[in-house]
């Protein structure tokens, strides 16, 4: 049986935090992202936030101009972050909630309750040629609320996975599973992240029907220790190494969320 692919996007924005924690242009987001190409990661990720607290507009005119990397841009439902999509023209752009005095995304997308604001922003960026995901929960009411919206990719929200523990992270596992078989069903190619970690990923890249993976935050993190070629390097491998063992259970050998 073939083994289908699977995509690594690795997520900067936290390069971008510690630069403009001082200030200046050190650490380089950009060559950030070109450790991640060269460590085997096959598209960037970037949040561009209405406060920019960590990517800036440059970073995303400098991401798009000077990275061989598909770039992915984060964006809420906005029309400013249209235009800067409509600007720049990424090769994907994935709407997410968003609230400023969250520390992080802190859930799913509402697809289902948020369809009359959401649709002009998925036509926009669709007209544009820009690949259009929501960032939502893997239930099927949000997947079917995407295919309504004529979005071609969904990610899914696998937090409440990586914090979970026992028979309650095998509960997470199986709603993942489930939501991208049903995903694929209704012709959406799925992704997934947020929250993944070494001990985490494996049983998410073993689900066949999860193409792509967005990993941010335990990377950059990992990176203070080991460089950012070493940690993409080896998150690629247990992927790799996953997706060809084939489905495991959320009861092997995967830890918490490192």
């Amino acid at each position: 049986m073939t083994v289908r692919p699977l995509r690594l996007g690795v997520n900067i924005d936290h390069v971008a935090t510690v630069r403009n924690a001082r200030g200046g242009v050190h650490p380089d987001p950009l060559r950030a992202a070109e450790a991640a190409a060269r460590a085997g990661a096959d598209g960037i990720t970037a949040h561009l936030r209405e406060d920019r607290r960590h990517i800036t507009d440059d970073d995303i005119l400098r991401l798009t101009r000077g990275s061989d990397l598909p770039l992915n841009l984060e964006m809420a439902a906005t029309d400013e972050m249209l235009r800067i999509a409509l600007q720049h023209l990424p090769h994907a752009a994935c709407i997410v909630p968003e609230k400023r005095e969250e520390r992080t995304t802190e859930g799913g997308l509402d697809a289902a309750g948020k369809h009359n604001q959401l649709a002009p922003i998925v036509n926009g960026l669709a007209g544009a040629g820009i690949r259009v995901s929501l960032f939502i929960e893997p239930v099927t009411e949000q997947i079917d609320a995407a295919a309504a919206l004529g979005c071609p990719v969904v990610e899914l929200h696998v937090g409440a996975y990586c914090e979970a523990t026992g028979e309650a992270r095998e509960r997470e596992l199986d709603r993942i599973a489930a939501a991208a078989a049903h995903a694929e069903a209704t012709g959406i190619e799925c992704h997934a992240g947020h929250g993944l970690g070494f001990e985490t990923v494996s049983a998410i890249a073993a689900i066949p029907t999860i193409v792509e993976l967005n990993i941010g935050h335990f990377l950059i993190g990992e990176a203070i220790f080991v460089g950012i070629e070493d940690a993409v390097g080896h998150m690629r491998r247990l992927m790799d190494n996953a997706r060809s063992d084939g489905p495991a259970t959320a009861s092997g050998d995967h830890g918490g969320d490192a």
